[in-house]
């Protein structure tokens, strides 16, 4: 008898989580102080902890903030996987960084971590004074699973007319929740992500199948995307996920949305932590070069 989803998911959680937490070893920026601290925001969905890194003491008045979600396939609670993104960020961006942990499927599954991440999102553009940070000029971004968060928080804050980030990071992201992973192909042999673990991830976040075309949830089968903050698209060439990637920045090109979309050539998911180290220190570099512009025009 085949495991449940859930089953085969608090698997993957045992085997790949202490993994993910180690994963971007050799992109780490070891010449960067850490200033951190913790924060923990009140949600619709629960009490969500995040991480606060602080840019350089030199910054003069409030920072504006870069928001990170995280990867994992939405199964991988593990957000100091991104601490070198972070920290990278808020040193060379200039910006306040606020990195998520927000709940992981099987145990809490969608609409769970979307709401946890708008309202993370959203109380961190009202509480600025309070924090010294500057809460007028927020961006999202995130990695793998925290991509397809961020298109979703960007997308919610546009219909509630709540707040504008100025910039969204979508790094690797799955956009379609729909399609069978099989038909997603790469042009290397063995991918990192195989169609079995795909369906493993998707099958916990989205168990009922019915949800799975919510824009909320697949962003790329949403065809009213005007009004979305300016994008940075970042995927990679031998990715799965590259095809909707690549997809996805051409729609919101398409209506109106300003996009910056970048192809690393060479290199699977998820490269940003597993590399190779220079294309991944690229690809951060581009990430803050961008967002630094975005939050200081």
């Amino acid at each position: 008898m085949p495991f449940s989803p859930r089953i085969q998911a608090r698997g993957v959680q045992l085997l790949l989580g202490r993994v993910m937490a180690r994963v971007h070893k050799g992109l780490r920026f070891t010449d960067i102080p850490k200033r951190t601290e913790a924060l923990r925001v009140e949600t619709g969905a629960g009490p969500v902890a995040c991480t606060v890194y602080r840019p350089p003491a030199t910054t003069a008045g409030p920072a504006p903030v870069f928001i990170n979600f995280h990867g994992g396939g939405f199964v991988i609670g593990r957000p100091e996987q991104d601490d070198h993104i972070c920290r990278y960020i808020a040193a060379t961006a200039g910006c306040v960084v606020i990195n998520v942990d927000y709940a992981v499927a099987p145990q809490r599954p969608f609409p769970t971590p979307v709401i946890q991440a708008y309202d993370v999102t959203e109380w961190v553009a009202r509480n600025g004074p309070a924090n010294d940070w500057d809460g007028s000029r927020i961006a999202v971004g995130g990695h793998s699973a925290g991509a397809n968060l961020t298109a979703a928080v960007c997308r919610t804050a546009r219909d509630r007319g709540t707040f504008s980030p100025r910039l969204q990071i979508i790094d690797s992201a799955p956009l379609d929740q729909v399609s069978d992973p099989a038909t997603k192909q790469s042009l290397i042999a063995k991918p990192l992500l195989s169609p079995q673990l795909m369906r493993i991830f998707t099958a916990a976040y989205v168990p009922d199948s019915a949800d799975r075309a919510h824009p909320l949830v697949s962003p790329g089968l949403a065809d009213d995307l005007a009004g979305l903050p300016p994008a940075l698209v970042i995927t990679a060439e031998n990715d799965r996920l590259r095809d909707e990637g690549d997809a996805y920045a051409k729609a919101l090109e398409a209506a109106g949305v300003p996009v910056t979309h970048r192809v690393f050539a060479g290199v699977d998911h998820y490269f940003t932590h597993t590399g190779p180290v220079p294309d991944g220190k690229e690809a951060i570099d581009l990430m803050a070069t961008t967002l630094r512009t975005a939050l200081n025009d």
